[in-house]
C-alpha cells in the first residue's frame, strides 16, 4: 500500500482537527485579519516604485507644478528639500509628464562648453524608458524625443523624432546639468528652460512651457510609511495604465479594497491593519537595503564598499528569467534612490553602510575615509551622508551634507594630495573643514564618480575603506 495514503485521515486533521472535542486555533474572522494584513505588506512591497513616483509629482505639485511643467533648481538641493538620495552639486531638472491624452514631444537641449544637461525618462514603475544628453539616445547633441502611450495605436509622426514607447501612461524626466570649469549656476537655469515639453498636436507652434524654481522652497518628495501609501496605490489603480504582467497582484488589491472605480474608504480595523502592515513592509526593505548579498553585494571583494545588484541585462526592467525581481526592486533599489539610467557609465555610486571592520556606522562614534589622490574621473567625485531613516540629507545648521573636489580649495589636504574627509556628530578638533555632521542620526555614504574612468571600472583603482577613529 502506498504510504502515502496511510497519513490521509490524520492529514485531513491537520490545522485543525475534525474531532468534536476540538475548535478551530484561530476564528475565522482573525484568519481574515491575517489574510488582509499580508497582503497589505505584500502589495507594499510590490508597489514602491509607483507610491514613490506618486510622492513626487505630489511634492511638484505642491510647488505650483502641473503635469509636463518643468522644474529647475537654481542652486544644488540642501537639507530643506526632502528627496531619495539627491546629490548637492549639481542642481536637477524635474518633469513628471503626462501622456493619457497622446504623444508628448520632450525637447532636450544639446550639450555646450559650459553645461550638458544628462538624464533619463523613467515610467511610474522607475523603469528607464530612454536616457538623454550625453550618454543619452541623442549623444550629446540635443533631440526632440516623442513619448508614445503604452495603449497608442495611431500613426507615427515624421519629423526627425527619438521614438520611445512608455509602459505608463506618467513619465518622470530627471536630468542633472554638469557645469564645467567655464560654467556657472546662471548657465544651468539657462540650459533647463531651454527643455520644452508638449503635446505632439502643438509640434511647430507649441504653447510655451511654465518654469519653476525649486531651490527657494522647502518640500518633501519622499514617501511616508503610513495610511497615505495605500491611499496613493489606490490613486495609482484608477489613474494607471494597469499593466497584464502585474494581474494578480491587481487581485490582490482588490481584496483589500483598493481597485479600479472604487474609493479608497477603509474601516477602523483595516486602517489597524493597513498601519501594521506598512511598518513591516518599511523594516524588510530597509533590512533588505543594509544586508550583504541582498541590497548590494562589495564592489571590492577586499573593500566594505557596496555596489547595488542591477539588472543591467535586462535593461532595468527587474525581470530577470520571466521572474519579477520584487526584493531587488524594492529594497535593492526603489527604497533609496529614483531615476534609474537605462545605461550605466555617467555616474557611479558606491555605498558605504559598513567600516573597515563590516560593523554597521555607529552615530555616536566618529569616522574617516581618506579619499585618494588620483580618482579616476572625468568630472568630479562626492560623499554624502544620508540619514538612515529617511534616505534623505541629514539636517543641520552648516547646510553641510557632503564635500567634493569642488571643494579642495576649502579643504585641507594631506601632504601625499589625499583628503580626510570626517563624520561624526561633534566636528573633530582640528578638522572642522573636513567635517560632514552626522547629528547623532543612523546614516550611510554614497561615494559618487561622475564620469568614471577606465581604473574604476577594471578595478585597477580602489576606495579606501571607512575607519573609526579610536
Amino acid at each position: 500500500m502506498n504510504p502515502f495514503l496511510k497519513l490521509l485521515p490524520e492529514m485531513m486533521t491537520w490545522p485543525f482537527g475534525n474531532k468534536k472535542d476540538e475548535d478551530p486555533k484561530t476564528p475565522a474572522s482573525s484568519t481574515d485579519d491575517e489574510i488582509f494584513y499580508q497582503r497589505a505588506v505584500q502589495t507594499a512591497i510590490w508597489s514602491l516604485p509607483v507610491v514613490n513616483s506618486i510622492s513626487t509629482y505630489q511634492s511638484l505639485n505642491s510647488l505650483g507644478a502641473k503635469y509636463n511643467d518643468v522644474i529647475y533648481f537654481s542652486k544644488p538641493m540642501d537639507s530643506r528639500h526632502l528627496f531619495l538620495t539627491p546629490n548637492n552639486q549639481t542642481p536637477y531638472t524635474l518633469s513628471f509628464i503626462d501622456l493619457r491624452y497622446g504623444p508628448i514631444v520632450v525637447e532636450i537641449p544639446p550639450a555646450n562648453d559650459k553645461v550638458s544637461l544628462f538624464g533619463s525618462f523613467n515610467d511610474t514603475w522607475s523603469q528607464p524608458i530612454e536616457d538623454f544628453g550625453p550618454a543619452g539616445a541623442d549623444q550629446g547633441n540635443g533631440g526632440k524625443y516623442l513619448l508614445l502611450p503604452p495603449d497608442f495605436s495611431g500613426k507615427i509622426c515624421e519629423g526627425g523624432y527619438i521614438i520611445r514607447q512608455s509602459n505608463t501612461y506618467f513619465v518622470t524626466l530627471g536630468g542633472r546639468p554638469i557645469i564645467s570649469k567655464m560654467g556657472t549656476a546662471e548657465d544651468v537655469v539657462a540650459v533647463s528652460k531651454k527643455v520644452k515639453i508638449y503635446p505632439v498636436s502643438q509640434s511647430g507652434k507649441p504653447a510655451p512651457n511654465t518654469y519653476i524654481d525649486a531651490y527657494p522652497k522647502s518640500w518633501n518628495a519622499l514617501t511616508d510609511y503610513d495610511l497615505s501609501y495605500f491611499k496613493k496605490l489606490s490613486d495609482f489603480v484608477n489613474l494607471e495604465f494597469l499593466q497584464e504582467r502585474d494581474a494578480a497582484m491587481i487581485g490582490m488589491l482588490a481584496a483589500i479594497g483598493i481597485e479600479k472605480g472604487k474609493k479608497f474608504s477603509p474601516d477602523p480595523k483595516q486602517i489597524q491593519l493597513f498601519e501594521k502592515a506598512i511598518h513591516t513592509a518599511y523594516a524588510f526593505m530597509n533590512n533588505y537595503f543594509i544586508t550583504l548579498g541582498k541590497g548590494y553585494e562589495k564592489y571590492w571583494a577586499d573593500r566594505q564598499w557596496g555596489f547595488v545588484h542591477f539588472t543591467e541585462k535586462e535593461n532595468f526592467t527587474f525581470v530577470v528569467d520571466n521572474k519579477m525581481l520584487l526584493d531587488e526592486r524594492s529594497g535593492g533599489f526603489t527604497f533609496w534612490a529614483v531615476s534609474i539610467p537605462k545605461k550605466l557609465g555617467a555616474t557611479s555610486y558606491m555605498l558605504g553602510l559598513r567600516d573597515k571592520d563590516g560593523k554597521v556606522f555607529d552615530p555616536k562614534k566618529t569616522y574617516r575615509l581618506t579619499v585618494p589622490a588620483d580618482v579616476p574621473v572625468r568630472d568630479f567625485w562626492s560623499v554624502v551622508v544620508y540619514s538612515m531613516k529617511t534616505k534623505s540629507f541629514v539636517p543641520n545648521p552648516l547646510e553641510r551634507v557632503g564635500l567634493s573636489s569642488y571643494d579642495k580649495s576649502k579643504l585641507a589636504v594631506n601632504p601625499d594630495k589625499t583628503i580626510d574627509i570626517y563624520m561624526s556628530a561633534k566636528a573633530p578638533e582640528g578638522k572642522e573643514s573636513n567635517w560632514i555632521p552626522t547629528k547623532g542620526e543612523d546614516f550611510f555614504l554614497i561615494f559618487r564618480l561622475y564620469g568614471p574612468e577606465k581604473p574604476f571600472f577594471d578595478k585597477t583603482w580602489k576606495l579606501a575603506d571607512v575607519e573609526e577613529m579610536k
